[in-house]
């Protein structure tokens, strides 16, 4: 049976109160960071190394290819195995990945090849853990704090992701290596934070292993219109408004800036989520959640757009800080109503379908971002990416009108 709950705190305002959950966030901090100063390594290098718009997309494409791949996989080994474990394995190949780049950067020795094959790795081993670890949650907070403890979660997310862009910048001026050699170590305490969590024992499932119970998360998600159309609006709009991608051509090509200034508008983002999110943690979103939602989508597609078209390295930074608060509020309303709904004995499987959607849109929208920009330029495929995204946004008002009437996060909870 999949894990139970530890013993925890009686229900409190201060979801921080919650020594595992505590944990839990030092684990999802230290892997973020890491994995935001490896980007702004892998995309100097890639762009440095090619010259190719194509290349940045298809960074993103290896990315996604594992966590397509292997979803229906995760999500059915994390229903009936260990997840602490199971996290634990695959950062020791995530870090082993990341250690191999420092390596081959150090001697001066690593290609574009290299760096795909890490990506894929890399990828591969992200696939397990990120569902993975997204499961555990629910097992850590009681179910009542349970939008608070998203809303930290983002929080304390978002801030890693302001500073991991920054430092890498800094780092990459520095010495290309060390960015590689730091996020290995960030790796291996994230893992050392996810050894101290204390979860009772799983005892392994033994029922039959069937291509029903393999995708019963689709099945479960189809059932439920809300969630189908929560998930699926973001899968599309960051599919098409995937900007950020595009980040390293804007840098050094539009706005003239080098490494340190791709890592600020790289963290820019991150700021207006971690504002929003600190935000939410304090006054969780009460009622009419489902306009909230569409509205937030909006103000994503327009900032997009205005991130296109500016010149200016300042106003760029404005238009991503409103950017990432606009995604931040959508991206909690979606975990909320996602995790509130689905079942214990089902997480992994539910959460391994939402990171397909959600986990990999970020990654499939670089590409998307990275072929149109080779066709058109990149500020003409920004463009078109920021109103596609206000389209999709249009069609699923009328597509899904109970996602867009939901009144209250808690009420799914009943």
């Amino acid at each position: 049976m999949p894990e139970s709950h530890a013993p925890i705190l009686p229900v409190s305002g201060s979801v921080l109160r919650h020594r595992a959950f505590t944990l839990f966030l030092l684990s999802r901090t230290f892997s973020n960071l890491a994995f935001q100063m490896q980007a702004v390594a892998i995309g100097w290098q890639v762009y440095g190394l090619t010259g190719s718009a194509f290349a940045l997309g298809m960074v993103g494409l290896a990315e996604f290819v594992p966590a397509l791949l292997l979803a229906f996989v995760v999500g059915h080994v994390a229903d009936r195995f260990n997840r602490r474990l199971i996290v634990q394995l695959c950062q020791v190949v995530q870090g082993l990945a990341i250690a191999g780049l420092a390596i081959g950067t150090f001697h001066g020795s690593l290609g574009v090849d290299a760096i795909f094959g890490a990506i894929f790795v890399i990828g591969c081993a992200s696939a397990f853990v990120a569902p993975t670890r997204q499961a555990m949650l629910p097992a850590l907070v009681p179910p009542a704090l349970l939008s608070r403890a998203l809303s930290w979660s983002s929080t304390f997310g978002q801030a890693s992701v302001i500073c991991g862009p920054a430092l890498g910048g800094l780092l990459y001026a520095i010495s290309p290596g060390a960015v590689y050699a730091v996020s290995a170590a960030l790796i291996a305490l994230s893992f050392g934070a996810i050894a101290l969590i204390r979860m009772e024992p799983v005892v392994p499932r033994r029922d039959p292993v069937t291509l029903a119970s393999v995708f019963a998360g689709v099945s479960f998600i189809r059932s439920r219109p809300e969630l189908l159309g929560a998930i699926s609006l973001d899968l599309f709009a960051v599919l098409l408004g995937g900007a950020t991608a595009l980040l390293p051509i804007f840098a050094q090509d539009i706005l003239s800036v080098g490494p340190w200034g791709l890592g600020v508008l790289r963290s820019a983002p991150a700021m207006g989520a971690l504002g929003m999110s600190f935000v939410l943690a304090q006054v969780p979103l009460d009622r009419r959640v489902g306009r909230i939602m569409f509205a937030s989508v909006a103000v994503f597609g327009l900032a997009t757009i205005v991130f296109a078209l500016s010149t200016s390295f300042w106003l760029s930074i404005a238009s991503l800080i409103v950017l990432g608060a606009a995604d931040s509020i959508s991206m909690i309303i979606r975990g909320s109503l996602v995790q509130l709904q689905t079942p214990n004995e089902m997480q992994g499987r539910v959460s391994a379908v939402y990171f397909i959607f959600v986990g990999t849109s970020n990654e499939l929208g670089e590409f998307e971002s990275g072929l149109t920009a080779s066709w058109f330029g990149a500020v003409p495929a920004a463009v078109i990416g920021g109103i596609g995204t206000l389209v999709v946004l249009l069609l699923w008002m009328r597509a899904f009108p109970a996602l867009l009437n939901h009144d209250r996060l808690d009420a799914s909870a009943d």
